[in-house]
């Protein structure tokens, strides 16, 4: 995984990081826990810059954010109730997700996008409240941005670190990135078993 990872970011560059950060908002195929310190060792190794790959890596991950963000905008608290409700079992979102995810952006408004781009779980749900709510475009890209900026700098910053620990580094991050994604997929296996029976216990 790690080596498949830097291969994947030292070909595909900039743009390869940008991507990857967008896709893991919508539906993270690969966590971005491992994207950024595997851009930002690649940086170190001089095969790219430093500053760009944060740069790629914080407008993909803003990016990655619209589609929640016009989804709460367009559709609306009520409609993706039922939506969480009908399909939410294969994306592994209910309706009391999104009700979470409003509760969180009602209590605590717009430092809820900023400290909700920094904590993995509520990442990309915190979107959804933000267009319901319509808040401004301009100000949930401020938010988003500044708090993108800061995660991805982050990761970025550790795995360019480790760049002299290379001969170690590899040791170290394939057996976690191969838990990270094992994780991942128990966790959707888990949710989506666990919605299956709720959803058997609320119709008995």
């Amino acid at each position: 995984m790690f080596d498949f990872i830097v291969d994947l970011v030292t070909h595909s560059g900039y743009l390869g990081v940008f991507l990857l950060m967008a896709a893991e908002n919508i539906f993270p195929p690969i966590p971005s826990e491992l994207i950024m310190p595997l851009a930002g060792f690649v940086a170190a190794r001089g095969d790219m810059n430093m500053v760009m790959v944060i740069i790629a890596g914080t407008l993909g991950s803003v990016l990655g954010t619209m589609p929640w963000y016009y989804a709460g905008k367009l559709l609306g608290a009520d409609r993706l109730r039922r939506l969480s409700d009908r399909y939410g079992k294969w994306l592994t979102v209910s309706p009391q997700d999104v009700d979470q995810a409003l509760l969180t952006f009602a209590r605590y408004g717009r430092a809820a996008i900023f400290f909700g781009r920094l904590v993995p779980a509520i990442r990309t749900l915190i979107s959804i409240p933000a267009g319901i709510a319509r808040m401004p475009l301009a100000n949930y890209l401020a938010y988003t941005t500044v708090g993108s900026l800061i995660w991805t700098a982050l990761l970025a910053c550790a795995g360019f670190v480790l760049e002299s620990q290379y001969a170690r580094v590899a040791d170290y991050v394939d057996p976690v990135s191969k838990l990270v994604v094992l994780a991942v997929i128990a966790t959707y296996v888990y949710r989506l078993v666990a919605q299956h029976f709720q959803r058997k216990g609320q119709q008995r």
